[in-house]
């Protein structure tokens, strides 16, 4: 299966990516496109930029379509970044080409959305920026639901706003039923 993780930062993304890999044979986590830039030599600016963001979504978009194993988890997705222009004020839809996104989102077998919840804001580490990082959250749950670019309608959605440690069952009957019906959203 071929799952990609969104959510802002801060919400344990990375920890249920490492998480998945471990409690599904054969599967690998793809790196983030953040750590994949880097490694380009892509300078971020503090707090990232349009233009970095965009360079995000783009890195995101060609991971998702570059061949991977099927069993491959995504630290983040195109999402994510559409999301984080919405909340530095970006119409999302003027960011993204909805033909680049929807052979990246069609990839995945499922998309989970990490949110901020009360049980994040205590137990994870404080996250920095605290203003965009709930700005974003508000931001990639009305992107996920509303789907203005018609890019990911198609993909099943698990939104993981109850307790951290059911997170990952959570994901894997998700992924269990996803294998047995037609996509639909969680």
């Amino acid at each position: 299966m071929r799952v990609g993780i969104s959510g802002t930062h801060g919400t344990g993304k990375t920890t249920l990516v490492e998480a998945l890999c471990a409690h599904l044979p054969g599967h690998v986590a793809a790196d983030e496109p953040y750590h994949l830039l880097e490694e380009e030599g892509y300078e971020f600016q503090f707090p990232p930029s349009p233009e970095d963001y965009r360079a995000l979504m783009a890195c995101a978009v060609r991971s998702l379509c570059a061949p991977a194993p099927s069993g491959t988890i995504f630290d983040r997705t195109p999402l994510d970044y559409l999301a984080y222009l919405a909340a530095t004020g970006a119409d999302p839809t003027e960011q993204a080409d909805a033909a680049a996104l929807r052979p990246a989102f069609a990839s995945l077998d499922l998309l989970v959305v990490t949110v901020i919840t009360p049980e994040t804001e205590r137990v994870l580490p404080a996250a920095e920026l605290p203003g965009l990082r709930t700005r974003t959250n508000d931001a990639l749950l009305e992107l996920v639901y509303d789907d203005p670019l018609n890019a990911w309608e198609d993909i099943p959605v698990l939104e993981l706003s109850g307790p951290l440690d059911g997170r990952l069952d959570a994901v894997l009957a998700a992924l269990r039923q996803t294998r047995r019906s037609s996509p639909s959203r969680f």
